[in-house]
């Protein structure tokens, strides 16, 4: 590829169901230059995200959606190729909202410094602290602040932010139950993360699952997927028991208004605290969370998993795997390598 062409992949209409390349285009376009208080960035890592689907979409959402015609939204971490600002030096390495494309111009507002190149590798910097590890931090320890000896029931729990949320849970004294779509991820979460008890909900039966491993119900439950599963949640949840709703992976997709949750009134029976979050709720208070995730994995503490496929041009086909659940952790595009 020619120095002077960025690609980017752009929004050219609003899926309906899964995206596809009806709906994403990538483009090739001449690279511009940075202006006056300017950088141009080259992106290394893309992080895709469930939320990615939502940004496709023109439904009622926290933050305005990609608009037909611009630049796909995502989180990245890049390095300065120039600069035209103080704020930041070429060869700096950043991380913040970006795009779906091999360079991007931005003024640098919402990007935030990782200093430059050094012993840590920037993917486990990235995949752990750019979304994942605040949005288990703050997910679980504000909303929900299991006590020890609770039930903690994950959904999606070998995903990026399941993952962590067991083993944060673990570190507070509570037992961790997490459901997942495969032996292997069931095994692992196990294994590895600490987690007390899995749930292949793909092969076992959920309810009788719950009934077994939860035999004094449920007192926190981090809801990432949504649909049947939650339902068989809220039935087993205890009075007073908490909710952090941090996804809906089982909807996003979905062509037709989607039903329930059929088991709604539990909330009202069992007096269920029901909250939704977006991590960048707590952006003020990231530095604490970094601060602290850092220190455990520092220490052995906290262990996750990075999922990461080459080549921009193959991130819609990997995005696709949140859905299908075939990633294995966390999961980001390397667009390209880091210089120095």
């Amino acid at each position: 590829m020619s120095k002077n062409v960025n690609r980017v992949w752009r929004l050219e209409t609003r899926p309906e169901g899964t995206a596809d390349e009806n709906n994403l285009k990538l483009i090739e376009e001449p690279l511009a230059e940075p202006g006056e208080g300017e950088l141009l960035l080259r992106v290394v890592y893309l992080s895709l995200d469930p939320t990615n689907r939502i940004w496709m979409s023109d439904m009622d959402q926290y933050m305005e959606p990609v608009q037909i015609g611009a630049p796909m939204r995502g989180l990245i971490a890049g390095q300065v190729v120039k600069s035209n600002t103080s704020r930041f030096s070429e060869g700096e390495l950043v991380m913040g909202a970006g795009h779906w494309a091999d360079y991007m111009i931005t003024d640098g507002k919402g990007l935030s410094s990782l200093g430059k190149p050094g012993a840590v590798p920037l993917a486990e910097i990235f995949g752990m602290c750019a979304v994942v590890g605040p949005t288990a931090y703050f997910g679980l320890l504000d909303i929900c602040d299991p006590k020890p000896g609770e039930t903690v029931v994950v959904t999606a729990a070998a995903g990026g932010v399941g993952s962590v949320v067991g083993q944060i849970a673990k570190m507070k004294g509570a037992r961790a139950v997490g459901i997942a779509g495969s032996d292997e991820k069931c095994k692992w979460i196990k294994d590895e993360c600490g987690y007390d008890a899995a749930i292949n909900y793909k092969t076992e039966d959920v309810g009788a699952m719950l009934d077994r491993y939860c035999p004094e119900g449920v007192d926190v439950l981090f809801e990432n997927v949504g649909g049947w599963i939650m339902d068989e949640i809220l039935l087993r949840m205890n009075n007073f028991s908490r909710m952090a709703l941090c996804g809906l992976i089982s909807q996003y997709n979905a062509k037709e208004p989607v039903p329930g949750p059929y088991n709604f009134q539990q909330i009202l029976m069992h007096r269920i605290k029901v909250q939704g979050f977006i991590a960048s709720d707590y952006a003020k208070d990231y530095p604490k969370a970094i601060g602290e995730l850092s220190s455990w994995m520092r220490e052995g503490k906290l262990k996750f998993r990075l999922d990461i496929d080459k080549g921009l041009e193959n991130a819609l086909t990997s995005l696709n795997k949140l859905y299908d659940g075939s990633n294995q952790g966390k999961l980001m595009i390397e667009v390209s390598e880091v210089a120095g």
